[in-house]
């Protein structure tokens, strides 16, 4: 018999807080991590969504007691520890790193590599921090690795290779990221507007992401309050451009169209579309295609970037999650800053804080290189 694996417990550590309900919070009053921010020196400003150093460092300084930890790191730490005090690390559990970037800001002005530096060492070292028995997995797959993370913690977990997964995504704004996305001219000069007829690309942002995943038969979970089945996933490469998305949604049309077929539901059936949203001219346009392919034009849809900017590897992650607590709190959030819409076939985009019955997430993400991936989670 098939296991059935859940999401049975999560975190996150971004601009607008340290935890779950902190966020939420903020979230329902509209508040947005997005600002003018100077990354790089002698350059004019970028709005991004940025961690204010000083609160972070006292946050973990109050947690933690050992200082010799890079900023990521630190928020790395931070988003993981409860889950890690909440669940029992066994033989069996495993830790899942998606990122894309990590501690690449560690690089400027260094004649040798930091050992941290290399993905596999940063999520050894953590998984070492936290006491893991076995070797850290890494996803690391442009801006679809928070989503994909998932996707594999389900199926290897399905497979009975681990009994459980700690999934830990994350991302920092460093001067790299901002001038390799600066070269594409991506980046809006105000807060992005994803979908909007007058939107100009996109913000970065930063932020952890958190959870824990386990099947029916091995989770270690005493929390009752969230539970949600990983019904079905999907990851399809439409191996269309370095950084352009099809202009027909192919690979995220296939991705939808293989999980929704594994979950075993109907476009009629899915109640709310966690999209990827972000603002630039093309990716927008795709995603309006590829779901209309799909038949789910009318579901209620949003996109969460401009509330914390895209956050690269964690964005999948940290936007699943919060899909999660909207429908534990059966409340759907707009897609900020949307007015008009800029895209070529209709979409249900929410416009304000609305109620619902949330039973069935389509949480989707599509990234550079052609990756796309989209995962169907199940309230129980």
């Amino acid at each position: 018999m098939t296991k059935s694996i859940y999401i049975t417990d999560y975190n996150i550590v971004t601009p607008l807080g340290f935890d779950v309900t902190s966020n939420w919070e903020a979230l329902l009053q509209g508040k947005s991590g997005i600002a003018e921010h100077q990354i790089i020196a002698h350059q004019d400003a970028f709005y991004v969504s940025k961690m204010n150093d000083e609160i972070l460092d006292h946050t973990f300084q109050e947690n933690f007691i050992d200082e010799s930890f890079s900023r990521l790191e630190k928020m790395f730490l931070l988003c993981l520890k409860p889950l890690v005090e909440n669940h029992e690390i066994s033989c069996k559990s495993v830790l899942i790193l998606s990122t894309t970037k990590g501690n690449i800001s560690l690089l400027k002005n260094k004649t040798e590599i930091p050992e941290s530096v290399y993905l596999s060492g940063l999520a050894q070292k953590i998984a070492d921090f936290f006491g893991f028995k076995t070797r850290p997995i890494i996803v690391s797959n442009a801006c679809v690795s928070g989503v994909l993370a998932i996707s594999v913690a389900k199926n290897m977990i399905a497979s009975g290779m681990y009994n459980d997964a700690f999934v830990i995504a994350g991302d920092e704004i460093s001067e790299f990221v901002v001038s390799g996305f600066n070269s594409f001219q991506a980046i809006a000069k105000e807060p992005c507007k994803p979908y909007d007829l007058h939107r100009s690309g996109v913000n970065l942002g930063e932020a952890t992401a958190a959870v824990y995943i386990a099947s029916d038969e091995t989770s270690t979970s005493n929390l009752k309050n969230i539970k949600f089945k990983v019904v079905g996933d999907s990851a399809i490469n439409d191996a269309n451009h370095i950084s352009g998305p099809s202009r027909t949604g192919d690979g995220l049309y296939e991705s939808v169209k293989n999980a929704m077929r594994e979950a075993n539901v109907t476009a009629e059936q899915i109640d709310f579309i966690s999209a990827h949203g972000t603002a630039t001219l093309y990716n927008d346009e795709m995603e309006a295609i590829a779901f209309n392919r799909m038949h789910l034009q009318h579901v209620p849809l949003n996109s969460l970037k401009g509330f914390y900017g895209h956050c690269l590897g964690a964005s999948g992650l940290l936007e699943s999650i919060v899909s999660m607590e909207s429908a534990l709190q059966k409340t759907l959030l707009p897609s900020k800053n949307f007015v008009e819409s800029g895209i070529s076939q209709d979409l249900n985009i929410i416009k304000e804080n609305q109620s619902a019955d949330i039973k069935y997430i389509l949480k989707t993400a599509s990234g550079f290189g052609g990756c796309n991936a989209a995962i169907v989670l199940e309230k129980c």
